[in-house]
């Protein structure tokens, strides 16, 4: 394991405990530090397991964006833990979600990060809306191909098609 690694690793864990703390003082309960791991693949930099008080982080992503991923992705996750204990199960960036970024972290309720995915996105496929150009992963892509989905642009809400027709 790398120098820089372990030193990232310690701040995520400072991070936790600083969040941790702050939505203590405010609804004046204790909340149990979470499982950790760093075995996200793909282009998400974190998952949170409400039931499991567990979160999985890129080691990647956290390693090629040390600071925006600190002081942004941990925050998130760990709100979603909080909001799973407070609330239980709501709307995974509703209001409950929201306030505890905002209000709670003092950070915005950003839903979705914008790191470079370039070293972690492996092999996509480009598809077209009424809008845009769109990637799609090779696992959506097989989807389409065999028929067992179809994808629908979240801005013009048409349905994307594949353009091998025009490559």
């Amino acid at each position: 394991m790398s120098h820089d690694f372990r030193l990232l690793k310690l701040q995520v864990q400072r991070k936790l405990k600083t969040c941790l703390d702050l939505a203590e003082r405010h609804f004046n309960r204790s909340f149990p530090m979470p499982v950790v791991s760093y075995d996200v693949r793909g282009v998400k930099a974190g998952v949170a397991y409400l039931q499991k008080n567990c979160i999985k982080f890129n080691r990647t992503l956290l390693l090629e964006n040390p600071e925006a991923f600190i002081n942004q992705v941990v925050p998130h996750e760990v709100a979603h833990l909080i909001v799973y204990q407070i609330f239980g199960q709501v709307k995974p960036h509703g209001k409950e979600w929201q306030f505890v970024m905002v209000s709670l972290f003092q950070i915005p309720a950003d839903t979705c990060h914008q790191f470079d995915v370039s070293s972690v996105q492996g092999k996509t496929y480009p598809y077209r809306c009424a809008c845009q150009i769109h990637q799609l992963t090779v696992r959506r892509h097989q989807k389409v191909q065999h028929e067992r989905a179809v994808y629908i642009c979240r801005k013009c809400q048409s349905p994307l098609s594949w353009l091998d027709d025009f490559l």
